[in-house]
C-alpha cells in the first residue's frame, strides 16, 4: 500500500516518536522537527490529550508533515486517532484487536505499523496487512538481527524502535531497515517543556546527518 507515511519514510529514512508528560504546542514541535529534516512524527497515547494534539497538528501544521498516533492498543483508540486526523497508526506489539486496528486504518486511508520482535510476530503482522513492521525493542537485538530478518522477509518494511541513536542508526539502515525511529536523542522531554525548538531542530538535523 502506498501512503504518505511510506513515501516520506523512503525519503527521510527517519521518524520521531514523542513521549512527554505534556505537550503544549505540538504544531511548533512538528515544525521544529521538519526544519531539521524529520517530517514524520508519532505522538503517543501515553501523552495526555493525544487526540486533541493530533487534531491540532492535522489542522495547523504544514502539509508535508505526516502525523500519526502511537501506542494504539484498541480499535476504539484507532478510530479516535483517525477521526482527529492521524495519517498512520503504530502499535507497540500485536494487541488482541490488531486486525481491527489495521482495518480501521486502511478504511481511513492511513498506514498501519504493527509492532513485533520475533519472526513469527513479523509473519503475523504482515498477514494482518501491516504496511510496515516496527521491531521493538531494537536495542535488544541490534542491527545484525535486521540482516537475518531480510532473508525470510525481503519485502517487509522493517522499522527499528527503542535504543536507536546517532551511533547505530546508519547501521540499522545498512542492515535492511527502511527507516529508523528516533526518540529522546532528538526530542528530550525537557526541551519540549521549555519550548527549546531550535535545540530540537539541531538534534533532528544531527540525527539525519548521522544516517548518511
Amino acid at each position: 500500500m502506498s501512503s504518505p507515511l511510506i513515501d516520506t519514510l523512503q525519503d527521510d529514512q527517519a521518524l520521531v516518536v514523542v513521549r512527554a508528560s505534556r505537550l503544549d504546542d505540538p504544531v511548533a514541535l512538528c515544525h521544529a522537527l521538519a526544519a531539521g529534516g524529520i517530517r514524520t512524527v508519532e505522538l503517543t497515547y501515553t501523552t495526555p490529550g493525544l487526540t486533541d494534539l493530533v487534531a491540532q497538528v492535522s489542522a495547523r501544521a504544514d502539509d508535508d508533515i505526516v502525523i500519526g498516533a502511537g501506542t494504539v492498543l484498541s480499535a476504539d483508540q484507532a478510530r479516535a486517532a483517525l477521526t482527529a486526523g492521524a495519517r498512520f497508526l503504530v502499535t507497540p506489539g500485536l494487541p488482541p484487536e490488531a486486525a481491527e486496528i489495521v482495518a480501521e486504518g486502511h478504511a481511513a486511508g492511513a498506514a498501519v505499523v504493527l509492532g513485533a520482535l520475533t519472526p513469527t510476530e513479523v509473519l503475523t503482522a504482515t498477514s494482518l496487512g501491516a504496511d510496515a513492521v516496527k521491531i521493538f525493542p531494537a536495542r535488544a537485538v541490534g542491527p545484525r538481527y535486521f540482516s537475518d530478518l531480510r532473508g525470510p522477509f525481503p519485502e517487509v518494511a522493517l522499522i527499528p524502535s527503542g535504543g536507536v541513536d546517532e551511533d547505530n542508526a546508519a547501521e540499522f539502515l545498512r542492515a535492511g531497515a527502511v527507516a529508523v525511529t528516533a526518540g529522546t536523542s532528538v526530542v528530550q522531554p525537557a526541551d519540549v517543556d521549555e519550548a527549546r525548538w531550535e535545540q530540537i531542530t539541531t538534534n533532528a538535523a544531527r540525527f539525519r546527518a548521522a544516517l548518511r
